[in-house]
């Protein structure tokens, strides 16, 4: 019998993959591999330059095989639980507030497709360090087009396969998907820039028998105090000439 995968992969779902931890290192992939560019912030906090070792090869293997005047760009690899879970509120807050008339059980299955909720059998996926979000920019560091005729912050432009995309953002899709599919890496099919290795994610849409990686944190990391808040994270953009 055929498995059927959901494009959302929810909870329900992943929480049935076991993690049998490899004890594989973080790390800093900035360092290591100094063309990987970092990208724009989406959010105000501060971003950790971790990732899994075998993900950051990975990423200097795509970024090596992308086309003259492509360059890949990291918007983030390792994320903090309390990070995690402020960005979750932040995107509650923003479809609460754009859907009123929503119940809050859809509202929540919509959250849950586009942010992870902190989850005992579920770690979001970038609190495994095999998680990373990217984008493509030019050699000076200009983002190349992805999400046109819609808006970057349109939900409907999120997806890998969304229908009606300019020719101009298709083709750096697939740029973008040829060079991270050649190496391991797989997408999270809701959202164009999320890729995965060794977590419950890529374990669910590959078939796998477990994840490789959980939860886990830097040895001796300690948060920036200014992010030590209750509330949700602050969208970037939603703050004036930032």
């Amino acid at each position: 019998m055929q498995r059927t995968i959901s494009l959302a992969e929810p909870v329900t779902a992943l929480r049935h993959v076991p993690i049998r931890e490899c004890g594989e290192p973080l790390v800093d992939f900035h360092a290591l591999y100094p063309r990987l560019l970092m990208d724009k912030p989406r959010f105000h906090y501060r971003r950790e330059t971790l990732i899994r070792e075998s993900v950051a090869a990975m990423l200097s293997r795509a970024d090596a095989s992308l086309p003259g005047g492509y360059r890949l760009a990291i918007v983030e690899g390792w994320r903090a639980p309390l990070i995690q879970r402020r960005m979750y509120l932040a995107v509650w807050d923003t479809f609460a507030k754009r859907h009123p008339e929503w119940s809050v059980v859809r509202l929540r299955r919509t959250v849950n497709r586009f942010t992870a909720p902190i989850h005992s059998r579920v770690p979001p996926p970038h609190t495994t360090g095999g998680a990373v979000d990217v984008s493509l920019v030019d050699d000076a560091g200009k983002p190349y087009e992805m999400c046109s005729p819609y808006a970057a912050r349109d939900p409907r432009a999120f997806i890998s396969d969304v229908q009606g995309l300019s020719e101009e953002a298709a083709r750096n899709r697939a740029i973008l998907r040829e060079s991270m599919a050649g190496t391991g890496l797989t997408n999270y099919p809701s959202e164009y820039w999320h890729w995965s290795y060794g977590d419950q994610g890529w374990a669910y849409r590959g078939g796998h028998p477990a994840a490789i990686f959980g939860a886990i944190e830097p040895e001796g990391w300690s948060p920036d105090p200014a992010d030590m808040a209750d509330g949700p994270l602050i969208f970037v953009s939603d703050v004036p000439s930032d």
